[in-house]
């Protein structure tokens, strides 16, 4: 298997999309000088140090697990099966998704089948206590969302979904493995963008969707909404690839344990990425942890022994 240099769709270039692309484009985004920014970048929570609540996270027994038994799960939901072996990783696209390469995924796994809705997500906050999402004015999620992505979650809300839930976070490259396959694709469904097959931006939905409703979205190996719908949180800290085009220090100031990576794209994207380039299954979005905002949820994973 070797990677090769996947083109973006033909109708939507870099250059296209308001000089975002251009650099670090992340460097324009400022929630203190750019008002709109607060959408994404919200401000980290009251009387709760993340950074301290992260360091007592890692470490995490990741040691080889059992197959799911789905009986003994907090979350009996459906999961899709991802077998070992190779997969090309990241793109040529942009500078800090490069090198494309092979990765070798040593062990299969599962992953959820669908992202974490806010039906789930309230039977974990009504056994543990956990603290709501902040949308959830009313003590419940909003009416007739129940199948509906949870969101303003910020990373260790994830992480503690997921032990809780007899899971764990998916790395970056198993994320990727299981939205892309094996052949690269740069959308779960193929190479062409299309807003048809997922809730992007440009699908002009503007909120986010009941999970499963883009059948002709879903990936290689059955899992649905990993492109759009919302981010999805997932283990790894943001760091550069190694022969990583990003080696200036603009990018490297984000690289190291100060931002956790997300995956997939969403229903809404700030001016960086509003035409839907963050769809692309290669796409690596960093926040720092703390941020909870109204397009960002996640998914489980749990290890086998197949």
């Amino acid at each position: 298997m070797t990677p090769s240099n996947h083109k973006t769709n033909e109708d939507i270039s870099i250059k296209d999309c308001r000089g975002c692309h251009d650099g670090v484009y992340r460097e324009r985004f400022d929630p203190l000088k750019n008002p709109e920014c607060s959408d994404c970048h919200t401000p980290p929570l009251q009387g709760i140090n993340v950074a301290s609540e992260i360091k007592k996270r890692e470490g995490v027994d990741r040691r080889k697990g059992k197959e799911p038994n789905v009986s003994k799960l907090k979350d009996a939901v459906e999961m899709v099966y991802v077998p070992e072996g190779e997969f090309i990783m990241g793109s040529e696209r942009m500078p800090d998704e490069s090198p494309a390469h092979v990765a070798y995924m040593k062990k299969a796994f599962y992953i959820d089948k669908y992202e974490v809705t806010n039906e789930r997500y309230e039977k974990f906050v009504k056994e543990t206590g956990h603290r709501k999402p902040i949308n959830w004015i009313t003590g419940t999620y909003p009416e007739g969302k129940g199948k509906h992505p949870v969101v303003f979650v910020n990373w260790v809300d994830a992480f503690d979904y997921c032990k809780w839930a007899g899971k764990r976070l998916p790395t970056e490259a198993e994320w990727e493995k299981a939205a892309r396959g094996e052949d690269g694709r740069s959308f779960p469904w193929g190479d062409a963008l299309d807003p048809k097959k997922a809730n992007m931006p440009i699908s002009k939905i503007g909120d986010t969707t009941p999970i499963g409703s883009f059948e002709a979205g879903k990936s290689p190996y059955g899992a649905y909404d990993m492109a759009g719908n919302v981010y999805e949180w997932v283990e790894d800290w943001y760091y550069l690839y190694p022969n990583s085009r990003a080696k200036g220090r603009d990018f490297q100031k984000y690289a190291g344990k100060k931002n956790k990576i997300l995956k997939g794209g969403s229903w809404y994207d700030c001016l960086a990425y509003e035409c839907g380039l963050s769809a692309f299954t290669s796409n690596r979005a960093f926040f720092d942890p703390s941020i909870r905002n109204n397009s960002f949820g996640f998914r489980c994973v749990k290890s086998t022994d197949r």
